[in-house]
């Protein structure tokens, strides 16, 4: 886990937790064949069944693991520095890492799939009668309403269209400001898109490109520490041990120059 200065550009590790699966992660992690198909139930809404509260979310021990992270985090910083956001990539794109984020009072930034089926909220033409209709037209990537784009560019005959709105999505428990950042290749017409989401409605679109950029900064921590370090040389076996050599590597590397060091004799 690591701070990002906004305005330096730069990472700042300050917890690092190894991860020892249990047997349960362990079984998750087995072969698909020993999966039995679930039986195929009719079409339509069950009969009896009734309307989940998708605030209400078993956390996995990962995003637990994550969480109480977070918790020890704001113990040490919370009078100092005022935690907003938590950014994510897209492996965390969906409803429990939302709420998860939500219980520790922070709004998530990430990834939505590239096939994600989003919704613009339904809205009555007659304001005066109460509709029990929640979801409206379905997003078409390709067709986009003219009304949600932000800002649009060409570079060397790439077309950058970035559209910033907020939809719904079925398997999230509230709406989400969703960006999306269409780029067009003018010769060829080949599109490609990428979804950006926050649970912060009020955050603008430029915050969450440049927060979600800013967390590829963290990758640089273990690749310094990795180039200059040896975090993938390290011999130790015991959890101890590894835990000690790999913050070592990783929170020396933030303090010392990464450029080559010469010692000469007395």
């Amino acid at each position: 886990m690591s701070l990002v200065s906004v305005e330096q550009r730069h990472s700042f590790p300050i917890q690092i937790e190894q991860v020892i699966k249990n047997d349960i992660e362990k079984s998750n992690l087995s072969s698909t064949k020993d999966i039995k198909p679930k039986d195929k139930r009719g079409r339509g809404r069950p009969k009896g069944s009734k309307n989940k509260n998708k605030t209400q979310v078993v956390l996995t021990s990962e995003l637990l693991r994550i969480q109480e992270m977070i918790k020890s985090l704001f113990k040490l910083l919370a009078k100092f520095i005022p935690l907003t956001y938590l950014v994510l990539d897209g492996h965390f794109g969906n409803n429990n890492a939302l709420q998860m984020a939500r219980q520790v009072n922070l709004h998530i930034i990430s990834k939505l799939r590239y096939d994600s089926a989003l919704y613009i909220p339904y809205q009555r033409s007659d304001s005066d009668k109460r509709s029990r209709r929640k979801y409206g037209d379905k997003i078409d990537y390709d067709n986009i309403p003219n009304k949600y784009l932000c800002k649009s560019t060409i570079d060397e005959d790439i077309q950058t269209d970035i559209y910033q709105a907020t939809l719904l999505h079925k398997e999230f428990a509230q709406a989400l400001n969703v960006v999306i950042l269409i780029k067009i290749n003018l010769k060829t017409n080949v599109r490609s898109h990428v979804i950006l989401f926050s649970s912060d409605l009020k955050i603008s679109f430029e915050k969450i490109i440049d927060y979600y950029k800013l967390r590829f900064q963290i990758e640089f921590n273990f690749r310094d520490a990795k180039q200059f370090w040896g975090l993938e040389d390290f011999m130790n076996l015991s959890q101890t041990a590894v835990t000690n050599a790999a913050k070592t590597r990783i929170f020396y590397g933030q303090f010392i120059p990464s450029s080559p060091l010469r010692f000469s004799s007395p």
